[in-house]
């Protein structure tokens, strides 16, 4: 009997570790540090089902995102106006403006509308957004989950591959039957094939975003799913295009005695069919403009065939505070308002806004303007272009994308790369700052509504005792200035411009790098090999004639 007992406790053991070896595991995962939320009422946000460092909140049993998630995973079309503690959104037609904390919205056009929720509201200093407000102009979709809280955010259409669940399962944080249980899956349930290469364990997504792994042999073959939504249609922003390469020149004009200079500035300029007078400026921070404009200068110049695109700029009058104009929707309105009841007036062709130095902390007051601007040009026919600096990092505030979309076209100051304040001597506008200028315009614009500036001018440069200054001379003053210093020219391939030095008497360094006919041509090369929609000219009156002659033919193809 003694034996019998012993092997009976024997088998009995045996049985008990093949059991803990071979049998599945039943411990479950913990969830909240898989959701981990800051608070009770802090949803963290699946994108796509995707993980993301970022949480909504659920008030009143809504959902809501931060104005900064709302840009991040949405549009940025969406604008906080701070300063008037509104939230306001901008179709092509219309300003759609509610007050922070309010469920009713009124378009610029008097209509009003009331939602079941509160559209935006302040909570913990922070700016939150509804989903569903975002939703009404948007393909988003956006599942909300609890125990634990999460949800999973998609924005238009997804395609995934998917399988379903054949019979009842576990889905575990890691391949293996003893690992932690996530989440228990009823046979037909859908999950998304993320990882094939385990072998018997597939990765897998569920559709409330649970991430972890199956065993093979409970999914059904692979067949594609599609998520999301596109029931809302892409808004269309309408736009004038020329059918022709624009050939614009700027005219400076410093008061209305400059308006008699139009046929003197354009005796040379064969081939232009814009001009952009410098008549309007803000003239205070609460949207009042000072104006040079004349009917007679409008009359003379479409006598020749020519558009006015009028500018208004930011700096030709003392004391304006740009931030403080543009960021009160007030404000916004009156600027917009005194540009077009002067276009009226004047029956000028197009607004075109140079806007320099504008603050980073401004830039979406900036872009809103635009937009506001954009929605009066459009109902009244006028052209609107910007005028932009060359792409780099710390501009990218001014929002070349959203100028491309709600703008007819954006203009690339393509010059200045060295000026008046540079601390070593140069180019205004090598060959490689003006195809770089161009390149990375166009990977946010497109192409047909891009203009290149050109400069018109260059600088003679002089190094004395360490410290650099220069002065600015024009096209037509350069031979002169060239044989007053004596400089031998050499064309640089680097820059395709000729340059020269001196040293004078005095042992000064005396430098220059010319715009003539030559570098234009090979600007125009960069410029044609890109197909962008023409060229600009800063400014009238310095140019030759001489670069008329390869600028015309640019502009006639």
């Amino acid at each position: 009997m003694t034996i019998v007992f012993i092997l009976l406790i024997g088998v009995a053991l045996a049985g008990y570790f093949l059991y803990q070896r071979y049998s599945y595991g039943t411990e479950r995962a913990d969830l909240g540090a898989y959701f981990p939320a800051s608070s009770p009422d802090a949803y963290p946000v699946f994108y796509g089902g995707e993980p993301t460092e970022t949480e909504a909140r659920r008030f009143d049993g809504v959902a809501y995102l931060t104005i900064d998630d709302v840009h991040a995973y949405v549009s940025n079309r969406f604008y906080y106006g701070e300063a008037d503690g509104i939230f306001v959104f901008t179709t092509p037609t219309e300003i759609l403006t509610s007050t922070v904390g309010s469920n009713t919205q009124v378009s610029s056009g008097g209509e009003t509308r009331t939602f079941p929720y509160v559209i935006s509201r302040i909570e913990d200093g922070t700016l939150y957004v509804a989903v569903d407000y975002v939703a009404s102009f948007y393909n988003v979709t956006c599942q909300v989950y609890t125990e634990p809280n999460h949800i999973n955010l998609y924005t238009g259409l997804v395609t995934q591959e998917t399988a379903l669940i054949t019979k009842d399962t576990a889905l575990r944080v890691r391949g293996g039957i003893k690992s932690e249980i996530l989440k228990d899956l009823e046979e037909g349930t859908r999950v998304i094939i993320l990882d094939e290469s385990l072998g018997d364990w597939i990765k897998v997504r569920t559709e409330d975003a649970f991430t972890g792994y199956v065993e093979s042999k409970r999914l059904s073959a692979k067949e594609p799913h599609t998520y999301g939504s596109d029931a809302i249609p892409e808004t269309v922003y309408p736009s004038i295009s020329k059918p022709y390469k624009i050939c614009l020149g700027w005219h400076q004009i410093g008061g209305p005695a400059g308006n008699d200079t139009l046929e003197e500035v354009l005796q040379n300029a064969q081939g232009v069919n814009t001009i952009s007078p410098t008549w309007f400026a803000l003239s205070d921070n609460a949207g009042n403009i000072s104006s040079f404009g004349s009917t007679d200068y409008v009359e003379r110049a479409h006598n020749m065939g020519i558009e006015v695109w009028a500018l208004v700029s930011n700096f030709a009058n003392e004391g304006i505070d740009v931030q403080e104009v543009l960021s009160h929707a007030a404000y916004r309105a009156r600027l917009v308002d005194n540009l077009i009841n002067e276009a009226r007036r004047l029956s000028i062709d197009g607004i075109n806004v140079d806007f320099e130095e504008v603050p980073a902390e401004a830039g979406r007051d900036y872009i809103q303007f635009i937009r506001e601007l954009s929605i009066a040009c459009r109902r009244e026919q006028l052209v609107l272009s910007i005028d932009n600096y060359v792409p780099y990092g710390f501009n990218d505030y001014y929002d070349r994308r959203e100028q491309g979309i709600v703008a007819d076209y954006v203009i690339i100051m393509g010059y200045d790369e060295h000026y008046g304040g540079s601390q070593e001597a140069g180019s205004v506008a090598s060959i490689e700052y003006v195809r770089y200028g161009i390149e990375a315009t166009i990977a946010q614009v497109p192409a047909e509504k891009v203009i290149n500036g050109v400069p018109f001018y260059m600088r003679v440069w002089t190094t004395s005792g360490g410290s650099v200054s220069s002065i600015a001379i024009g096209m037509a003053q350069a031979p002169e200035t060239i044989r007053e210093y004596g400089f031998d020219l050499v064309w640089d391939d680097g820059c395709a411009q000729y340059y020269g030095e001196v040293t004078t008497a005095a042992g000064n360094r005396v430098q220059i790098w010319v715009e003539d006919k030559e570098s234009i041509e090979a600007k125009i090369a960069v410029m044609r090999a890109n197909n962008i929609a023409g060229i600009a000219g800063w400014r009238l009156g310095l140019d030759s004639a001489e670069v008329w002659d390869v600028i015309a033919p640019y502009c006639r193809e």
